[in-house]
């Protein structure tokens, strides 16, 4: 698999991203961007001008395609929670990512998480959320989970999400930047049980 978590929840599977920030090398090689919600380190116009070309098809909800049509002429598709899709050469469904006690990601703000096909291997993307009885029901062969807290779940409740939903492979993720530290990695690695994961932060 060819994967890679750049720095907190920049995720690139091949040649797709999702929510770039913090990329260091200028490639223009994306093929999709997706983006989970309109947070300066999710949508990211300073990254997303490293990756961007012609090409590429931006994949995002109504209020983050706003904000990407005042700046690109590219092809963008815009999503709604719950639903599946099928594009050229990618299918893909969503689901509410959200917090339930915070304030900062609301239900009602339409947000989403992916679960991405990329050549038969489904790869769930949960932006910024909680442990929600929708994120319970994720099934996917390789999960990138927020463990930092504060905007997102913690450690223990990223560990718990895990032994449940039992991916094939898990990569902690939204640590060790802007929140969470090595110290949360410890303990979502000590809650995890017999789960393959890959570290990247």
């Amino acid at each position: 698999m060819d994967i890679n978590v750049n720095r907190h929840s920049s995720i690139r599977i091949e040649n797709i991203y999702v929510d770039p920030f913090k990329i260091d090398e200028v490639s223009k090689d994306a093929r999709y961007i997706f983006i989970t919600h309109s947070h300066y380190d999710h949508l990211s116009f300073e990254d997303i001008d490293k990756i961007v070309n012609d090409r590429t098809i931006f994949v995002a909800t109504r209020d983050v395609i706003n904000e990407i049509e005042k700046k690109y002429d590219n092809d963008v598709f815009v999503v709604e929670v719950n639903k599946e899709y099928e594009l050229k050469d990618v299918s893909f469904s969503t689901f509410p990512s959200y917090n339930k006690n915070k304030k900062f990601h609301p239900l009602s703000n339409g947000w989403v998480g992916y679960i991405i096909n990329v050549n038969g291997i489904k790869y769930a993307i949960l932006g910024d959320s909680d442990l929600t009885e929708e994120a319970k029901l994720i099934k996917c062969d390789v999960l990138f989970v927020p463990i930092g807290g504060t905007y997102t779940m913690n450690a223990k409740e990223a560990s718990d999400l895990v032994n449940i939903i039992k991916p094939n492979l898990v990569i902690p993720v939204h640590y060790n930047d802007i929140v969470g530290n090595k110290e949360d990695e410890k303990q979502f690695l000590k809650g995890l049980k017999k789960v393959n994961y890959k570290l990247f932060l």
